[in-house]
């Protein structure tokens, strides 16, 4: 399965697991993208992404972690 920028859960979900000890509260755009696109299931363009998507990444991100 391969994530693209609007996969908005699942890149959360990765993220979780990936940066566990991490807060999704204080985590600042250029490093989550940076993260997102370092997940090995991601595959898309950079220049696909703008800060609305960033920040449903980092909705979700929050809520799963609220879970």
């Amino acid at each position: 399965m391969s994530l693209k920028w609007l996969d908005t859960l699942d890149i959360a979900i990765e993220l979780d697991e990936t940066y566990a000890d991490t807060d999704p509260k204080h985590i600042n755009f250029v490093d989550l993208r940076n993260w997102v696109m370092a997940l090995p299931e991601f595959d898309d363009a950079p220049e696909h992404v703008g800060e609305k998507i960033l920040e449903a990444i980092q909705m979700a991100w929050i809520d799963e972690r609220e879970d």
